[in-house]
């Protein structure tokens, strides 16, 4: 399964557009928040299921603030992090994530990409795809596949 992992848009969907038109066979899109109302506009440009949860900036919105799902026989666990103090660090969300029973733990908020692969769980953060604010300022987005015996690949991408 191909998975096309992005977060904070803000209304801004140029580089999605493009990350589209360029990327084949996406079998689920997951956005981590801040579509800021964008998510109907979103789920029309894709041609595949998607979980797209809120984030701090999505007021009004009726998504999720959280959601736990299976692929493949792992356990995800989606949230856009604020709540647990990700910008400080992971560690509030590393300890609700594997309390859950968590494989692989996703959040965005931030607007910098992350990675780590420690103690059985896999944690990550696309960056943003519309406003980043690592060194370099380049927007970036994860791409995840997941096989049918639970071997995971994630490619940090840049638009």
């Amino acid at each position: 399964m191909k998975i096309l992992i992005v977060s904070d848009t803000h209304k801004s969907h140029r580089n999605l557009e493009k990350v589209l038109e360029r990327t084949d066979d996406i079998d689920l899109l997951i956005h981590l928040g801040d579509t800021e109302g964008g998510e109907d506009y979103m789920r029309a440009l894709i041609d595949c299921p998607s979980h797209m949860i809120s984030g701090n900036n999505d007021f009004f919105s009726d998504l999720p603030r959280e959601e736990e799902f299976e692929i493949q026989g792992k356990h995800i666990f989606i949230t856009h992090g604020h709540a647990y103090y990700v910008t400080m660090n992971e560690e509030y969300l590393k300890k609700e994530a594997k309390a859950r029973g968590a494989d692989i733990v996703m959040y965005g908020h931030t607007h910098r990409p992350a990675y780590s692969d420690e103690e059985g769980l896999i944690t990550l953060n696309p960056g943003s795809i519309a406003y980043p604010r690592q060194s370099g300022r380049k927007a970036t987005y994860m791409i995840m596949e997941i096989d049918e015996d639970g071997a995971v690949d994630v490619q940090l991408m840049y638009v």
